[in-house]
Formats: C-alpha cells, sequence, structure tokens
C-alpha cells in the first residue's frame, strides 16, 4: 500500500513545475525541522514520520534534478 502513496505522489511531483517543486521542497525541510525539533524535545508522537518526510525530501530532490537535466538537454 505504501508503493501505491508513493507512485502516486511521484506522478504528482512528475507534474508540477519547478517552482511548485522548490516550494513543495522547501515546506517539506521546514517539516522535517519541525518534526526534529518536537522528537528532541520530547513532544513528537510519530517519528516515523520523520522518515517519511525525509523520504519525501529525497523524492522531491530526485525530481528537480531529472527535469534540471531534461532542460539540459
Amino acid at each position: 500500500m505504501i508503493v501505491v502513496k508513493s507512485k502516486k505522489y511521484l506522478d504528482e511531483l512528475r507534474e508540477k513545475t519547478m517552482d511548485e517543486l522548490h516550494t513543495e521542497l522547501v515546506n517539506a525541510k521546514k517539516e522535517l525541522f519541525n518534526l526534529r525539533f518536537q522528537n528532541a524535545t520530547n513532544q513528537l508522537d510519530n517519528t516515523a514520520r520523520i522518515y517519511h518526510v525525509r523520504k519525501n525530501i529525497a523524492r522531491i530532490q530526485t525530481v528537480i534534478t531529472k527535469k534540471n537535466l531534461d532542460i539540459a538537454e
């Protein structure tokens, strides 16, 4: 089930423009910072969320890199 969700998420990312991807990346990094802060202060209930946000950041960066390579070619 997680594979289906990540595939849908990747498809959504591929359809976005570069500006939208950069905005999404900034938002994900802010969320990761907030989650780490909550974890450090023992306020975070779902620690697995950190893992998922990190993976989403990697997915976003991968799509940005692929789009940059497509533009360069």
